[in-house]
C-alpha cells in the first residue's frame, strides 16, 4: 500500500450529503476542484452526474451559485455569466462549467469549440467517465476501443475522440489533464486554470464505478493504472504549443488496467493485446511532442 500525504489547501465549498453512489470519484474531483476555486466562483452544470451531486438550489452541496444549464449549452452559458460579472466590475468572480463527457465530447461541443475560438474567459471541466452513465451507461465518443456499454454490447468498434487534443488545437492559454489518482496533480492544475485569464480546459478521468463495473473502493486505483499504463497520460498544454508531462507510462501492461473492469471482460486475449498495441502506437507518437 501506498500512503500519500496530500499538501492541499481547501477551502470548504463542496459539502458532504450529496446524492453520489458510495466511492463515486466524481464526488471527489467534485471537492478538489471546487475547495480549491473557492467562494468567489459560480458553477455551471448541465444535465449529469454532477448535476444530481451538486443538487437543486437553495438545496445544493456546494456553498456557490450553481446554474443548471441545457446539455448543450454549457459553454455558452458561463461564458454569459462571465461577460455579466464583467460588465458589473466584478471580474474577480471565476465561472467554472462543470460537464460530463456526452455534454463535452458530443452534445455540448459545438458551444464549447465556439469559446474557445473567442477564448472567453472561462474555466470548462470535463468530468469524463467514459459514457453517458447518468442515463443507463451508454456510449459516448469518449468510450474506448472495444469497451462493453449499453447501447455496444459486443464493444465499441472505434476509438475514443481525443478531446484534449482538439482543444489544444483550438491554441486557447491552458488545457490539462488530470484524474482522481493524482488528487496533488488535480489540484494544482485547477490553481494554475484559476490565475490564468481566457479559455481554460481541463478534462479529469473519473472511474464509474456502477459502468465500469469497479469495486467501490477502487476507483482511484484505477484511475492511477489508467496514466501508469499509458491509456491516459497527464499532461499540459499552453497556447497550444508548450506541452509538459507530468505523469505517462510505467511501462505496465494495460491488461493491468483493464482486467479491474467489467466494461472489458467479454475480451479475447488477443483483443487485449490489440489495445496494448493501439496504446503503444498513440504513447510513442505522443513522445514526439515532448521532445520537438
Amino acid at each position: 500500500m501506498i500512503n500519500v500525504a496530500l499538501q492541499i489547501a481547501e477551502e470548504k465549498i463542496f459539502c458532504s450529503g450529496h446524492h453520489a453512489c458510495p466511492g463515486c470519484n466524481e464526488a471527489l474531483a467534485f471537492r478538489y476542484i471546487m475547495n480549491t476555486l473557492g467562494k468567489d466562483t459560480i458553477a455551471v452544470v448541465p444535465p449529469s452526474c454532477g448535476a444530481i451531486i451538486s443538487g437543486p438550489q437553495p438545496l445544493s452541496s456546494m456553498r456557490i451559485p450553481v446554474y443548471q444549464t441545457t446539455l448543450e449549452a454549457s459553454a455558452a452559458s458561463a461564458a454569459g455569466i462571465k461577460r455579466a460579472l464583467k460588465a458589473q466590475g466584478k471580474d474577480h468572480v471565476q465561472v467554472v462549467a462543470i460537464a460530463g463527457d456526452g455534454g463535452t465530447y458530443d452534445i455540448g461541443f459545438q458551444a464549447l469549440s465556439s469559446a474557445a475560438e473567442r477564448n472567453e474567459d472561462i474555466i470548462y471541466i470535463c468530468m469524463d467517465n467514459e459514457g453517458y452513465m447518468n442515463t443507463g451507461a451508454q456510449k459516448s465518443s469518449s468510450t474506448p476501443y472495444l469497451a462493453y456499454t449499453t447501447s455496444t454490447p459486443g464493444g465499441k468498434p472505434t476509438a475514443k475522440k481525443n478531446v484534449a487534443e482538439i482543444m489544444a488545437a483550438h491554441r486557447i492559454p491552458y488545457m490539462a489533464t488530470a484524474t482522481t489518482g493524482y488528487l496533488d496533480d488535480l489540484a494544482n492544475k485547477v490553481r494554475k486554470a484559476k490565475e490564468i485569464k481566457g479559455m481554460r480546459f481541463i478534462v479529469i478521468l473519473v472511474p464509474c464505478l456502477d459502468g465500469w463495473g469497479v469495486a467501490d473502493n477502487e476507483g482511484a486505483k484505477v484511475s492511477r493504472l489508467a496514466v501508469q499504463t499509458g491509456f491516459f497520460p497527464l499532461y499540459e498544454v499552453e497556447n497550444g504549443t508548450k506541452y509538459t508531462l507530468n505523469h505517462g507510462s510505467e511501462g505496465i501492461p494495460v491488461a493491468a488496467y483493464i482486467n479491474r473492469q467489467k466494461r472489458f471482460r467479454h475480451l479475447a486475449p488477443e483483443q487485449v493485446e490489440s489495445i496494448q498495441q493501439r496504446v503503444d502506437a498513440d504513447w510513442e507518437i505522443f513522445k514526439t511532442k515532448f521532445n520537438s
